[in-house]
């Protein structure tokens, strides 16, 4: 019988685990260049998407694609109640905000509960007719919600500011904000798929009418799933949005779901761990991947740069884990603690056995 950690090792080499990201995060926050921090805030943000994008589309089996709709309510939501008043009537220049909004602002902690909430909710209208079909059906039903709200709001003037957008967000999402909900989105998400609950949504991811046959209620456990992670995209929308400062329609186009497909794909479809990886690896390699797109002279040669080249390299670097590595970085498997002492001890047990010879 192999030895494993007890679930007091386990809960001290957490705590740890969660200080030294404070004291890493608070380091960054002191000493690095805004560059940097930047990027690390995309990177929690990222990891709040792929991971909630992990719990629908591979821990449960759904097939969605409207991932990017769930993020843009959010995204809105917590912008309308953010703004001041004053900027409200300064930006919605063609249409007037709709009364109350236009005179509501509230702090930025409850606004993202609301735009999660909200997000939700529109996920639970979505999921209770969409989820009655299975397969390419429902990836159709799911896509075509993410071009419903965009173009709902490319034309709902006196709510979205339509083709307009919203400007001067307060920029409120930080370090601390970013991985904060990050590491919310893991814990609670991870807590749920180990529990009696995320084991029968992974009966369900693997044939839906034995786990019927069992009396595991599907639909209702594939509804619930779909809400959850429409909570935590709002979540990561709302933090988007206070980031970045500015947002319209155009910010909500297909290719954001395509790019949280491929965080989740490369780390591994049905793995927690994975979805973290993934996003971290797409973050920084598309940052580093900038280059491409820039003038680059070698000697006498030059080399003018192309717009979207890096998008390019990252579509075939996909298609080569599709074909080569089809189960991602991680594939169903989750970075335990137990996990790494198994590790460990295999590779001290190793190093003795060539010692002894």
């Amino acid at each position: 019988m192999e030895k494993t950690l007890t679930f007091k090792a386990k809960f001290f080499l957490t705590i740890l685990f969660i200080l030294a990201i404070f004291l890493l995060l608070l380091t960054a926050n002191n000493k690095a260049s805004d560059y940097l921090i930047l990027i690390l805030n995309l990177m929690a943000i990222n990891i709040i998407f792929a991971v909630s994008l992990t719990f629908i589309n591979g821990i449960t089996g759904i097939f969605s694609l409207g991932h990017v709709g769930f993020i843009a309510i959010g995204a809105y939501v917590s912008s309308i109640l953010t703004l001041s008043p004053a900027q409200k009537e300064i930006s919605f220049l063609i249409k007037p905000l709709i009364y109350p909004l236009n005179v509501i602002q509230i702090p930025f902690l409850p606004a993202i509960i609301i735009a999660g909430l909200v997000a939700a909710a529109f996920g639970y209208l979505v999921a209770a007719p969409s989820l009655r079909l299975i397969g390419d059906y429902l990836a159709i039903a799911t896509l075509g919600l993410g071009e419903v709200v965009r173009i709902v709001a490319n034309n709902t003037w006196s709510i979205t500011n339509g083709a307009l957008g919203l400007k001067s967000i307060p920029q409120y999402s930080n370090l601390w904000w970013t991985w904060g909900f990050a590491l919310i989105t893991v814990i609670f998400i991870s807590s749920l798929v180990k529990s009696s609950y995320g084991r029968a949504l992974k009966a369900i991811r693997e044939d839906p009418v034995a786990a019927k046959s069992m009396g595991i209620n599907v639909f209702s456990h594939q509804v619930v799933t779909f809400v959850i992670g429409s909570f935590f995209a709002g979540v990561g929308g709302a933090l988007w949005a206070h980031l970045i400062t500015t947002i319209d329609p155009k910010s909500f186009m297909f290719q954001k779901t395509f790019e949280i497909l491929i965080m989740v794909v490369i780390g591994g479809l049905g793995s927690i761990s994975g979805a973290i990886i993934g996003a971290s690896l797409y973050t920084v390699g598309l940052e580093f991947l900038r280059v491409l797109e820039e003038p680059i002279s070698i000697g006498s040669i030059y080399i003018p740069g192309i717009p979207g080249m890096r998008m390019v390299v990252l579509s075939l670097i996909l298609i080569i884990i599709m074909l080569f590595w089809r189960r991602g970085i991680m594939g169903k498997n989750e970075i335990t603690w137990d996990g790494i002492y198994k590790l460990i001890m295999k590779v001290k047990n190793k190093n003795r056995m060539r010692e002894d010879e």
